[in-house]
């Protein structure tokens, strides 16, 4: 029995070799190295779909029978009916198709903080001339009608999806009585975030649940909304209300 001690001995030698070489097999030298594969990433929808997204949502609840009831009623808003403020609702996606054939002739085309940083309206009387202009242009807008105002709004943004393929996000848009303009993709920030809130506004002014928006127009409006919190009020104010309810600010508010 002794004699065969050392050939069991080299024949677990060998399966140990052999099965470290399965563990861990040799390259060849011609063998280039083995890469991991990259992580997938969720592709990030580009503003313009986001817009279409977000344009989409709200024009969902314009359409709800809740908003046709409540039309001559006074809204959650100040100073709007519930037809005034469906019709600044709406004002969002009209403006945005007229944006598309502005004419910015002499224009300078500024960034999106230097636009908010020139707002008239945030933060102001609510008598005073630019938010006056918004009610006015709501309520001119929402005149025709609940249906009326529904099918122009579809109309306008059939349209821009439409014109979205040969957009680059990078063309000049805007308004007639604003002195500048901006990228299209920055004003579509803007009006993301301008949806976001009315549609909330509007939901709460009829007794009905805030439609959810997609998660990136959502993303987007938060974004903005928060980057206006930090700017009035500063970073510490904005971590505090979201993570320290014991020190939280009274009023965080960007608008």
């Amino acid at each position: 029995m002794r004699h065969l001690v050392p050939r069991v001995l080299v024949a677990l030698k060998r399966l140990e070799v052999l099965l470290r070489r399965q563990r861990h097999p040799r390259r060849r030298p011609h063998q280039p190295r083995p890469r991991l594969r990259p992580i997938e990433r969720h592709a990030v929808t580009n503003l313009r779909q986001q817009y279409l997204d977000a344009a989409g949502t709200a024009t969902g609840l314009l359409a709800a029978d809740e908003v046709a009831a409540a039309w001559t009623a006074d809204s959650a808003l100040e100073g709007f009916t519930v037809a005034g403020l469906a019709g600044h609702l709406a004002a969002q996606i009209w403006g945005a198709a007229a944006a598309l054939e502005g004419d910015y002739t002499g224009k300078d085309t500024i960034t999106l903080m230097e636009h908010f940083g020139r707002a008239k309206w945030i933060k102001t009387d609510l008598d005073n001339e630019a938010n006056t202009k918004v009610r006015d242009g709501g309520r001119r807008l929402a005149e025709p009608g609940p249906e009326a105002l529904l099918e122009g709004t579809r109309e306008r943004l059939a349209r821009f999806e439409t014109a979205l393929p040969a957009l680059t996000g990078q063309e000049q848009a805007g308004t007639d009585y604003w002195a500048y303009a901006m990228s299209l993709d920055e004003y579509l920030i803007t009006r993301i975030m301008e949806l976001v809130v009315h549609t909330d506004d509007l939901a709460h002014s009829v007794g009905i649940a805030t439609p959810s928006f997609d998660s990136e127009p959502f993303d987007t409006a938060i974004r903005m909304l928060a980057r206006l919190s930090v700017k009035r009020h500063g970073q510490a104010a904005l971590v505090r209300a979201l993570a320290r309810a014991e020190r939280a600010p009274a009023d965080i508010t960007g608008l």
